[in-house]
C-alpha cells in the first residue's frame, strides 16, 4: 500500500513539474521518466531531481523544446493565424528578443480558447498558483 501511495505522489509530481524540468534540462526530464519506471519509487527523490533542474540557468534552447511540447496540444485545434503567431513568439523567445513570461501568457491565452486540465496544472505555465 505503500508502494502504491509514493507511485501515485511520483505521478502527480511529475504531471505537474514535466514541462518546468523539460524547460531546464532534458537529461534530467529524461533521468525522472527512467527513474518512474523501476518498481520502487520515492517522491522525496523525484522533486530532489525537480530540484536540481529547477536551479539550472534559464536556457533558451531547453524552453523552447518544452514550449514546442507543449504546443502539441493546440497543433490540432489552433488556427492558422494562432499557430503562425505562437511559432513567430517562439523565434523571437529564440533569438533575444522575447522573454519566456510571453511564452506562458500566448499559452495561457491559448487555454481560455482550448481549455486542457493537463496543462493547466502544469507549474510551467502557472508556477504560483499549481
Amino acid at each position: 500500500m505503500e508502494n502504491s501511495n509514493q507511485i501515485s505522489q511520483c505521478q502527480t509530481l511529475w504531471a505537474k513539474n514535466k514541462y518546468l524540468v523539460l524547460s531546464h534540462s532534458s537529461k534530467i526530464y529524461l533521468e525522472i521518466r527512467q527513474y518512474l519506471k523501476s518498481n520502487s519509487v520515492e517522491a522525496a527523490h523525484v522533486q530532489d531531481l525537480i530540484d536540481q533542474a529547477i536551479a539550472l540557468p534559464e536556457n533558451r534552447g531547453q524552453v523552447s523544446n518544452a514550449f514546442q511540447h507543449i504546443w502539441g496540444y493546440f497543433k490540432k485545434k489552433a488556427s492558422t493565424t494562432e499557430k503562425e503567431d505562437f511559432m513567430l513568439l517562439l523565434l523571437r523567445y529564440q533569438s533575444d528578443q522575447a522573454e519566456q513570461k510571453d511564452l506562458v501568457r500566448a499559452v495561457r491565452d491559448l487555454l481560455v480558447k482550448y481549455p486542457n486540465p493537463y496543462l493547466q496544472k502544469s507549474t510551467l505555465l502557472f508556477e504560483n498558483e499549481a
